[in-house]
């Protein structure tokens, strides 16, 4: 059982990541807009579309350099009123890999000595990331294949769905325009990835000011296999995620909310989790994220035989 539920978690997150890659692209010749509402020429919306597929990829790549704490709530069941298992961690980005490092429910280590130790392990890494030999170039050429495949389902969805305008809406000081996000009929899928954006519909906000994505709330609408027919995600299942600025020109999720049902052969299980991202730091890359683990464990900035 612990086994499907992980092979699940798995089919969540290529599923998340679809549909986060699909609302990156709005067709600018597809918005059905009310005569009352100043619409973009066709040059300004292919102009206006093309900054928002690339503001994404660039937000995705920065997400590589900042750490933040997330906290996750866990429950059986999408009632947020009910119990949740609380899990909050110290993400880092090292390059290569993330590490995850457990905190308390209040967001501080809850073991100081197994604290020191997970960030020992993160400076070694971190050094070992920072250099350039053979097994570091395969280690990155995986984490490469990995963003381009993302980047490639961004390309995909320009034709995957069609937006439809529905409203402006005011959130804080921005204004943000709602669509209405719909498959494309005339779409053909030119993988089993693609073809998951069929079964996805639901609402997207966008800042044009900025041209950011700036909240996806989308559903499932039939069932979606994966593995052979072997585990299935069911019709419901539902996604959002709310992002802001956090940096000029970056903008990354602060809340991700998923209530997701399916099986994994003959066992049902459900996933319903909410996510929140606090104390964004840019650290960059290796190079530079290790000497601010070596600052927290008291450590000098380098040392023999460090890059």
């Amino acid at each position: 059982m612990r086994n499907s539920m992980l092979q699940f978690r798995a089919s969540r997150a290529s599923l998340c990541s679809l549909i986060l890659a699909g609302t990156a692209a709005l067709s600018p010749g597809q918005a059905q807009e009310p005569p009352a509402r100043i619409s973009l020429t066709e040059a300004e919306s292919r102009a206006l579309l093309d900054r928002t597929v690339e503001n994404q990829k660039r937000d995705d790549r920065a997400l590589d350099l900042f750490e933040r704490i997330e906290r996750t709530e866990t429950r059986k069941d999408a009632d947020v009123t009910k119990h949740a298992e609380v899990r909050v961690v110290r993400t880092f980005p090292a390059g290569a890999g993330t590490a995850h490092i457990l905190l308390g429910p209040d967001g501080k280590p809850a073991d100081a000595a197994a604290y020191r130790k997970e960030l020992e392990k993160l400076e070694q890494y971190l050094a070992w990331a920072a250099q350039s030999g053979s097994e570091q170039r395969t280690a990155y050429e995986k984490v490469a294949k990995k963003r381009k495949e993302r980047e490639d389902l961004v390309e995909a969805t320009r034709l995957a769905f069609l937006y439809t305008w529905v409203a402006d809406e005011p959130r804080g000081d921005r204004m943000l325009s709602k669509y209405r996000m719909e498959p494309n009929p005339a779409y053909k899928p030119t993988s089993r990835s693609t073809g998951i954006f069929a079964k996805v519909r639901g609402y997207v906000w966008l800042d044009a000011a900025a041209a950011q994505l700036a909240r996806v709330d989308a559903q499932v609408t039939d069932d979606i296999s994966f593995g052979g027919f072997l585990a299935k995600i069911y019709k419901g299942s539902h996604f959002m995620q709310e992002r802001y600025e956090l940096e000029p020109g970056i903008w990354l999720p602060t809340f991700s909310q998923y209530d997701f049902d399916g099986r994994k052969f003959f066992f049902s299980f459900g996933i319903h989790e909410r996510t929140f991202f606090t104390q964004y730091r840019r650290v960059g890359p290796p190079k530079d994220a290790v000497a601010i683990i070596r600052a927290e464990l008291g450590k000098p900035a380098a040392s023999a035989g460090d890059p």
